[in-house]
């Protein structure tokens, strides 16, 4: 949402030490807090003051940091942001909690598609399941070889999946995603 006018009034001393301290209390910052009232009373929603104190349960302005890029390194981040399918905003954020708690982040596409890869090993168990109580039931049922093929094609999957997440891994420490291996 795009703020395009200011409202403004003047305070005392007092009420805007006050304010400051109120807003400090919702850890926000005193605009947030004037933004909030201001929607509260011009929605008219019937909201009580208490209701417009709540915290709102995101990050507010204290938590934020202003950072300055070379125009380069701006470029490579929203090339980067946008290979993850990520706004920037939420990539530096991602990649600075994963650097301050040495973590390996997977973002929401890599873990589902890696999340519908096990779905897929644990369907492929199943029907070998099922296969094995056939055969042991005289119905028939895979080869030995037919068994070993799904075997192998299995552990290639497992070898995929494992080299996918240590490049995952290396993609966020070097900031090269196309890291082989």
């Amino acid at each position: 949402m795009v703020t395009t006018r200011l409202i403004a009034a003047r305070v005392s001393p007092e009420t805007k030490a006050r304010f400051r301290s109120l807003a400090e209390r919702q850890q926000m910052t005193e605009s947030a807090l004037v933004k909030r009232f201001v929607d509260s009373v011009v929605r008219g929603a019937g909201e009580t003051d208490a209701d417009v104190l709540k915290p709102s349960g995101r990050r507010l302005r204290g938590a934020r940091a202003c950072v300055r890029l070379h125009p380069d390194d701006q470029r490579l981040l929203r090339e980067r942001a946008a290979s993850r399918q990520m706004a920037v905003a939420t990539y530096i954020s991602v990649l600075v909690r994963a650097h301050l708690r040495n973590l390996s982040p997977l973002p929401k596409d890599e873990l589902l598609a890696l999340k519908q890869a096990v779905a897929e090993i644990g369907a492929i168990g199943r029907n070998l399941n099922q296969l094995t109580r056939l055969a042991h039931q005289g119905a028939g049922g895979p080869t030995r070889g037919d068994l070993l093929a799904i075997l192998k094609a299995c552990e290639a999957l497992r070898v995929h999946t494992k080299d996918l997440v240590k490049a995952n891994a290396r993609s966020w420490r070097t900031g090269d995603e196309d890291v082989s291996p």
